[in-house]
């Protein structure tokens, strides 16, 4: 896990988005510019949230999030993603 000297405020979170698939199950290598955005990281940091909203995700987790949530960030050549808590639907087990 990255080691990232920020610190998201409020309900906010800091995810680093999972790899993009290189190939298909059939087998079938996915060129760089027809690869989709994924919807899936690990929470890096999380920020203390809200009176009327408590985190309830923690730093280490795999969650899903929407397509078009959150703002790209790139810290030392390493991109992330910084959303809103509310803009992940699921915690991965």
């Amino acid at each position: 896990m990255a080691n990232i000297n920020i610190k998201p405020l409020a309900d906010r979170v800091l995810v680093e988005p999972a790899a993009a698939e290189e190939k298909t199950a059939g087998g079938i290598i996915i060129p760089e510019t027809a690869k989709e955005k994924p919807m899936k990281g690990t929470v890096i940091a999380v920020g203390s949230g809200t009176k009327d909203e408590p985190i309830t995700v923690k730093t280490g987790d795999k969650v899903l999030y929407g397509k078009y949530a959150g703002t790209e960030i790139s810290v030392d050549g390493n991109d992330y993603l910084i959303m809103r808590e509310s803009d992940i639907y699921a915690v991965i087990s």
